[in-house]
Parts: structure tokens; C-alpha cells; sequence
């Protein structure tokens, strides 16, 4: 068993260190903050638009997502070599990605509460797996990932309920009923990828610092063989033969590629 897929089974995710460069890192804060002022037309930033200057709307923002679906800058980072060479050991020979979500988290925002991946994106084979690239150092004071090692292993979904901490975390509901004094804090460094189980339990916490901010883009990747039975169910579908194709395929062979693709901007 490789170091990679050993501790990724043991631990429930692994940390492969300078995944990508600075520039790397910096050309993606740069495209989001030209974003921000209009670069690409896209519904991303509808809801907050004409609400001052570029700079002005990016530092209201926590997370944007699926920026990859108006930018070819994230479709581009989204199948780099140095991310889809794990993925080939942590999901299989064929991954496709369905997911990008980018976190500004400027100074005072708040963190998300815990949670596990599965319960948002479900899958049936257990594929699912998170590639968390830092692009800023992220520490304990910015609100870097914490987790819980080895708790993605029984495979089992937490419940839901309220956190009552809106100064800590967004307004998404925590998950509960297991040993929180378990959890470690995962600081790395800019260009650092944490790639993570779905059922693995994580947070990050409220970004504490008067001038930094904690920049990440996070993919979310599967095996390409498995359906995505995730998102609004067309009429006359059955539950089981639900596959949503709004997918990009990073590694290997895409066994359903005469299905199409799609794409709907900023959307799930």
C-alpha cells in the first residue's frame, strides 16, 4: 500500500505537501478578484452586484461556487497533474469532478460548523473525495480545516441540527453525537492540497486576524463509473438511474461520455 492511500484509508485524508506553486496559487486569487469586477459574464456575483468596487465585493464574500463553470482558469487547476495523480490513488483510474467551491473568508467571517461532505453530494459507491488546496497559509488564527482523523471509516452520516453560534460559523446547521475531543486543526501552507474522505468530519473556524485572509478552492471528485444522483431529479426518472451529467472528466475513461455534459453556471 502506498504512503498516499495509507493514510488516506487510515486517517481519512492526506496531505500532499506544495501541490502547487505560488504563481499557481496567486493566478487563481487573481481570476476571482477580476471576477468580482465583471471579467466573466456569469449569475455568480448577481447577488451582490453594484454594491461598490471590485475589492469591495470580493471582501463581502465567504465562498463562491462552482467558479470553474465561467472560469477556464479553475477547469484548468481542477485536472492538474499533481491533484489528479492522488486522486488516482485515493478514488481509482477514472475520476470526474462535480464540484468547486471557492472561500475568500476575509478577516471576521465566519467558519462552517461540522459536517461531512456525503450528506450534501451522496454517492453510491463511497467515491466522493475533497481536494482542499490552501491559497493562503491557513492557521488556527485564520480559520484553517479542523477533523476528526478516522471518522469516515464506519461510513456512517451524522444528524444535523443548530449550532447557536452564528459569530462562529455560516448559517449552515453543525452535525452531532460524536467525540469533538477527537478533532485536530490541519494548518498547511499556500499551495498545500488536503485531499479528504466525504464522510470524513471537518469544520473551519471564524477567520480571527485583522489582515489576512484564508483563501482555498476545494473540488469535489468520484469515480466516473459510479451515477451522481445529486441535484434536482428530472420528472419520470427513476431514483436509481438518476445520473447528473453536470461533471468534468479529469482521469481515465468516462464510461457514460454518450450521456453529454452539462453546464449551468454558479449553479449545483
Amino acid at each position: 500500500m502506498t504512503l498516499i492511500t495509507d493514510q488516506f484509508n487510515t486517517n481519512g485524508y492526506y496531505i500532499a505537501k506544495n501541490a502547487l506553486t505560488i504563481k499557481e496559487c496567486d493566478e487563481m486569487n487573481n481570476d476571482i478578484k477580476e471576477m468580482a469586477g465583471g471579467k466573466y459574464p456569469s449569475p455568480i456575483f448577481n447577488d451582490i452586484a453594484n454594491q461598490g468596487s471590485a475589492e469591495d465585493v470580493y471582501n463581502k464574500i465567504l465562498c463562491i461556487h462552482q467558479p470553474h463553470t465561467v472560469s477556464p482558469i479553475f477547469v484548468k487547476y481542477m485536472k492538474h497533474n499533481n491533484i489528479t495523480d492522488v486522486l488516482g490513488n485515493c478514488i481509482g483510474p477514472s475520476v470526474k469532478c462535480m464540484q468547486s467551491m471557492y472561500f475568500i473568508k476575509p478577516p471576521g467571517l465566519p467558519g462552517q460548523a461540522w459536517h461531512q461532505d456525503e450528506a450534501y453530494i451522496p454517492t453510491r459507491d463511497r467515491s466522493l473525495c475533497g481536494a482542499w488546496v490552501a491559497l493562503d497559509d491557513a492557521s488556527i488564527e485564520n480559520g484553517c480545516l479542523w477533523v476528526v482523523p478516522g471518522s469516515h471509516k464506519n461510513g456512517y452520516i451524522y444528524s444535523f441540527r443548530d449550532h447557536n453560534q452564528p459569530d462562529k460559523y455560516d448559517s449552515a446547521q453543525q452535525m452531532h453525537g460524536f467525540d469533538e475531543s477527537k478533532e485536530v486543526p490541519v494548518e498547511v501552507k499556500k499551495g498545500d492540497d488536503v485531499f479528504y474522505n466525504s464522510y470524513l468530519l471537518h469544520k473551519s473556524e471564524k477567520n480571527k486576524t485583522k489582515n489576512n485572509y484564508r483563501r482555498a478552492i476545494v473540488y469535489h471528485y468520484m469515480n466516473s463509473y459510479s451515477f451522481l444522483p445529486w441535484g434536482k431529479m428530472p420528472e419520470n426518472v427513476h431514483p436509481a438511474q438518476f445520473d447528473n451529467r453536470n461533471v468534468i472528466q479529469v482521469l481515465g475513461k468516462d464510461p457514460y461520455a454518450w450521456k453529454g455534459y452539462q453546464t449551468t453556471p454558479g449553479l449545483y
